[in-house]
């Protein structure tokens, strides 16, 4: 909606960039998304379209063929985009990810042999932390890789892969205890990390010796973008394919690149709940019940009312989080407030646009009732809800620590 989630100050790059996206999402995206959807079918013609649009390489600097621009010119393309399908953010968003990991912790020739190729779209992005018993516990990992000459030989399954099929590098967070003794790195597993820049064929099954993409995994909704495991059995990966040449760093780089993506899944929060309010506000004025439209009755009208500024309060704490980012400054205790509240809101915005719809909500010809499968999603990626409040509460007990 026009009047909902303005964003001041925005520069006339920035407002031609999210004008011409809207447009692409309204024209591209919102009349084949539901279809696709239903058939889990990967939106080929869509992510061709973002790719000619530059979309891929939005962060990238210049030098690398990309558009340079900041992480909230990002963040606001990303609520555009999820305001048309979310699973087409995602698909977006682990590129970005791992864009933004090797431009800030990448060695120069790690940067010039794969930024390129990333902003034009030939080389698409996954990143690969969770394993099948990790949940939220990352420093819990088993996945290894061991040293073997220039090589390292990594072993060990992950999960929960966005893109893991389609994407052509993966950067993987496996211990390594190379360097590091091994009492430390027992009282500090983080300390003992490393992320690895694993290339591989798009596709599934053994998409490169020692490396299997065994299928994708079934899901209640986010459909359409794949969403996999990964299988490493021996896998050789050169050691110059350690990101930033060293060992040991893994977390810390994982972190940092988690920490942006929580604003994106603010952004996406953001998206679904407009588009949410979208479809329960129009409804609501043309489905009639005792003589007038439901937009009429008072008790509609309260429920639109908290839909948008649930909508609008969201927006707002988004685009903080991105700016704070934007600034240099340390910003994961706005990213979690943000990703939290939005992930939250989407939710209630989602179940209140159902509820408008009554039992046509119900049906799948209506967009609503694919919003409600999507939702949960925001509640447990990047991070569930408590794992927010335990980042925030950690942060505000540091900012506001008692001198006593």
């Amino acid at each position: 909606m026009a009047r909902l989630a303005q964003t001041a100050g925005l520069t006339d790059v920035q407002t031609e960039i999210l004008s011409t996206v809207r447009d692409f999402v309204d024209k591209e995206i919102i009349p084949v998304a539901t279809e696709l959807e239903h058939r889990d079918e990967y939106p080929q013609a869509i992510v061709d379209g973002l790719r000619e649009l530059g979309l891929f390489g939005l962060m990238i600097p210049e030098e690398y063929g990309g558009l340079g621009e900041s992480l909230l010119t990002y963040a606001l393309c990303v609520e555009e985009i999820a305001r048309g399908w979310m699973s087409v953010s995602g698909i977006v968003n682990t590129h970005f990810i791992v864009a933004y990991m090797l431009k800030q912790h990448g060695t120069q020739e790690q940067k010039e042999y794969f930024l390129p190729r990333m902003a034009a779209g030939d080389v698409r992005g996954a990143f690969s932390m969770s394993e099948p018993g990790l949940g939220s516990d990352v420093s819990a990992i088993t996945s290894k890789a061991v040293r073997d000459g220039d090589d390292f030989v990594l072993n060990g399954q992950k999960m929960w892969l966005t893109n893991g099929g389609t994407s052509s590098l993966v950067a993987v967070l496996v211990r390594s205890d190379e360097g590091h003794d091994p009492a430390e790195a027992a009282a500090k597993p983080h300390k003992a990390m490393t992320t690895f820049l694993v290339e591989k064929e798009p596709g599934f099954g053994e998409v490169r010796p020692g490396l299997t993409i065994p299928g994708k995994i079934e899901k209640m909704g986010y459909k359409g973008v794949d969403t996999t495991e990964l299988v490493m059995s021996d896998l050789r990966v050169p050691a110059d394919r350690v990101l930033g040449g060293e060992t040991g760093r893994g977390f810390y780089q994982m972190m940092d690149g988690v920490e942006v993506g929580r604003v994106n899944v603010a952004a996406r929060g953001c998206g679904v709940a407009q588009r949410a309010f979208e479809l329960g506000v129009q409804y609501a004025q043309q489905r009639h019940t005792f003589g007038k439209p439901i937009a009429q009755h008072q008790a509609i009208q309260f429920k639109l009312a908290e839909m948008a500024t649930k909508v609008e309060a969201a927006h707002a704490m988004m685009v903080n989080a991105a700016r704070k980012k934007d600034s240099g400054e340390r910003n994961d205790l706005e990213a979690g407030m943000a990703k939290y509240l939005a992930s939250e809101y989407c939710k209630e915005v989602v179940e209140d646009a159902f509820r408008i719809h009554g039992g046509y909500g119900f049906s799948k010809e209506y967009e609503i009732e694919r919003l409600y499968r999507e939702a949960p999603m925001l509640l447990i990626g990047e991070g569930t809800a408590e794992i927010q409040k335990m980042i925030i509460g950690r942060r505000l007990l540091e900012e506001y620590r008692f001198q006593g």
